[in-house]
């Protein structure tokens, strides 16, 4: 039986009990929080106490990125604190913006993009994929079947407030909705971006694999290979 514990900050009160069998973690957060009436968020799960939060003030949504939003996008890209990782694809000017990531819009692709909005006010984006889909990225999981993901807070007035680990567990609970039968969620940042893996960290991602990654300019980016399992954390 695993005896993992969950702990759910729910305003002034903190409500424990152990994971049961067979139970996923998200599912033990809810059973838990159910006297509350609120749906608990993922805050910390790299430790061996899975910590939730039930938070009425921060509500974090996800909505499908439209061609209306490309400017927005193309201001983001060209922060300097995404444009750090994101130098690769060249200088995000509008017009190179939108001829990368319109037909992820359009649909023409199998990347699939996703708005950030917290309390109503876009904040960055997370974009999607099955691995299988990119033959070169396939190689680097033994799953081809898993979901991939890439995200980035925009706004820099919002980076560095702890809404990372809310934004990934609101798109993950979004991605098993669209991928039911999904197993395996997946990411590859840089190994020297520790924000971004330190929030993998914390929505139940396991640090695997280093591995090089050819970048679109030419370059080498040495990558983590980060897993999470559906079915412990999810369920």
């Amino acid at each position: 039986m695993d005896r993992t514990t969950v702990r759910v900050r729910a305003d002034d009160d903190e409500l424990v009990d152990a994971v049961l069998s067979g139970e996923s973690w998200a599912a033990a957060a809810r059973r838990i929080a159910a006297p509350t009436g609120r749906t608990p968020v993922a805050t910390d799960l790299s430790g061996a106490v899975k910590e939730f939060v039930v938070d009425r003030d921060v509500t974090v949504d996800l909505r499908a990125m439209t061609r209306g939003d490309l400017p927005l996008l193309a201001r983001w890209l060209a922060s300097p604190h995404v444009l750090r990782w994101w130098h690769a694809d060249g200088e995000p000017t509008r017009e190179r913006v939108a001829a990368a990531y319109g037909p992820r819009i359009d649909g023409a692709t199998p990347t699939r993009l996703w708005v950030v909005e917290v309390n109503g006010r876009s904040i960055g984006f997370v974009q999607d994929y099955r691995i299988g889909d990119h033959p070169g990225f396939a190689l680097l999981t033994a799953r081809p079947e898993a979901v991939g993901l890439d995200y980035v807070i925009g706004e820099p007035e919002w980076v560095g407030r702890g809404l990372g680990p809310r934004v990934l567990w609101t798109w993950m609970l979004r991605a098993v909705g669209r991928y039911p039968d999904v197993e395996e969620l997946f990411a590859a940042p840089d190994h020297r971006n520790a924000a971004s893996l330190r929030v993998l960290d914390k929505v139940g991602f396991e640090r695997g694999t280093w591995f090089d990654e050819p970048q679109a300019d030419g370059s080498v980016a040495t990558v983590v290979g980060c897993t999470l399992d559906v079915r412990r954390v999810l369920g």
